[in-house]
């Protein structure tokens, strides 16, 4: 395992610098759109050149962080490994490249939280490999592996709702995909775990947490931790 750690220690080096040309290369338009927009305030007044400047910063940064967020989309979605349903061991070259693809997840992050809901935030997850279908809503960061999971349509996902496809337990990366079937809403806070089938028109009550591979029948209302059944599609309450 020493080698192990070594190979791991040295790619972590590698990484670093990489993440810095990302993250600089994203930078570009919005540094060009400074620089030449900037330029023409250079002969106004100088209450004109401050407020103006000010602006142009917001513009940037702003630019800078849609740019940033649909490069780690595309470099997410090219990166991301074709992991079957199963279990791997967590010290092994496999969670490597899972976690090298999560990477641009982490970075994207960064901005990814004030351009969701928007259709930027859909591209950007469906540039990293989900498949969602139309009329989403997703109003979280926290989609995670994308490539793993399946939207339906008019699927909503509330503020800050968590999708995992993966988990570590026992020493071992936990891989399995989530479906959420049409019309789903997925509650505020709520999580979901890998394996997990949302069905048609079923609702995750805010701050629930779905436990791995948990199939959720069509229509009904689930809630608490772990979450429950306590709505059938009827509306009637379970026995």
């Amino acid at each position: 395992m020493r080698a192990f750690d070594l190979v791991q220690n040295f790619l972590t080096l590698l990484v670093i610098p990489f993440l810095a040309t990302v993250v600089g290369v994203a930078a570009i338009p919005a540094v060009w759109f400074f620089l030449e927009v900037r330029a023409i305030l250079v002969n106004e007044s100088e209450f004109i050149e401050l407020i103006g400047t000010g602006i142009i910063l917001g513009m940037s940064s702003m630019m800078w962080g849609i740019s940033l967020v649909l490069l780690c989309g595309f470099l997410g979605g090219a990166f991301r490994p074709r992991l079957e349903t199963g279990r791997y061991p967590l010290r092994s070259f496999v969670t490597i490249q899972w976690a090298w693809s999560m990477v641009f997840h982490r970075i994207a992050q960064l901005f990814l939280h004030v351009l969701v809901p928007s259709f930027i935030g859909t591209l950007y997850y469906r540039m990293a490999g989900a498949k969602i279908g139309s009329g989403c809503q997703l109003n979280t960061p926290n989609l995670n592996d994308a490539g793993s999971v399946i939207l339906g349509n008019r699927v909503v996902l509330g503020g800050n709702a968590t999708i995992n496809a993966h988990l570590t337990e026992k020493g071992e990366l936990v891989m399995a995909p989530v479906t959420i079937g049409d019309d789903a809403l997925i509650g505020t806070g709520a999580v979901v775990q890998p394996g997990c089938n949302i069905g048609i028109g079923t609702v995750i009550a805010s701050r629930a947490v779905v436990a791995k591979w948990t199939d959720v029948p069509d229509g009904e209302v689930w809630g608490g931790i772990p979450a429950k059944r306590i709505r059938l599609a009827d509306g009637s309450k379970p026995d």
